[in-house]
């Protein structure tokens, strides 16, 4: 499938040139472009990053296939986690397939699709870290999270019970806490357990994934514009998931990115 990548820099400089007034069907406006334009940040392996200028992960894996059931190609632009939201909204863009947590606010806010990953939080500390082995060890250390997501509202609400309380940092994306987390300026780095576990697997002598996960299950799932002109775009994308999940091709790609496939719902959940 032929792919458009355009980094942050390139994305900001045309990102007036988008539409920003809906249109009446967003999927019938796609395919008479044959194309989708969603975005992302590529800074959250193992869904989303850059590796040697290529764009990889499981999004990335699972949208090319998504777009392939839409006949469409796919222009995917690479913005900060704090632009992506607000940008769909405006109109900048089609689509976010970034993983994005349902929380019952965004549900409000946001159309979102099938969960297409798990999202309940865990912890990563570094290799060696004795003084941690369950999340509410955290008492009394320094710990972070992605500013502006679910996760780091879960590690704020885990570091308000613990006795004494956690420092709680945010950061602009995981990658930079990882380095702090590697650097000892922080103990521990909160976020998806897929996400983690990941992270404690491609550098297990630096860093661990603290089991079980803490605060509420929760799922991944990409978002669309509240309003009628998005509702056949994410039910089409729907249908695409659910005919990924019979012929096994959701099971292939969460095993060659993650080792393990998680069981994820085939209908939406209900989130509290």
């Amino acid at each position: 499938m032929k792919m458009k990548f355009l980094g942050i820099v390139a994305a900001a400089a045309v990102s007036f040139g988008f539409a920003s007034v809906a249109q009446a069907d967003l999927l019938a406006d796609i395919k008479a472009k044959g194309k989708i334009t969603a975005a992302t940040e590529m800074h959250y392996a193992p869904y989303d990053m850059l590796k040697d200028g290529e764009y990889q992960g499981i999004c990335r894996d699972m949208f090319d296939e998504v777009a392939k059931e839409l006949g469409v190609e796919v222009e995917y632009l690479d913005l900060p986690w704090q632009s992506i939201l607000p940008g769909l909204e405006a109109g900048k863009f089609d689509f976010v397939h970034a993983p994005v947590t349902m929380t019952a606010e965004r549900m409000k806010r946001y159309a979102f699709t099938l969960p297409m990953g798990n999202a309940t939080v865990a912890l990563a500390k570094k290799a060696g870290d004795d003084s941690i082995s369950k999340a509410e060890d955290i008492a009394g250390k320094k710990v972070g999270s992605q500013k502006g997501s679910a996760e780091l509202a879960e590690l704020e609400k885990l570091a308000g019970s613990v006795s004494p309380a956690a420092d709680v940092r945010g950061y602009v994306n995981i990658d930079e806490a990882l380095a702090d987390l590697a650097a000892g300026r922080i103990q521990g780095v909160a976020n998806a357990v897929g996400l983690m576990g990941y992270a404690a697997t491609q550098r297990p002598g630096l860093f661990e994934l603290v089991l079980p996960p803490f605060g509420e299950p929760a799922y991944f799932g990409w978002v669309a514009r509240h309003g009628e002109d998005s509702a056949t775009l994410v039910a089409a994308i729907n249908e695409a998931l659910l005919k990924m999940h019979k012929d096994g091709r959701l099971k292939a790609i969460n095993e060659k990115w993650l080792g393990a496939n998680p069981e994820l719902p085939t209908e939406m959940p209900v989130v509290k």
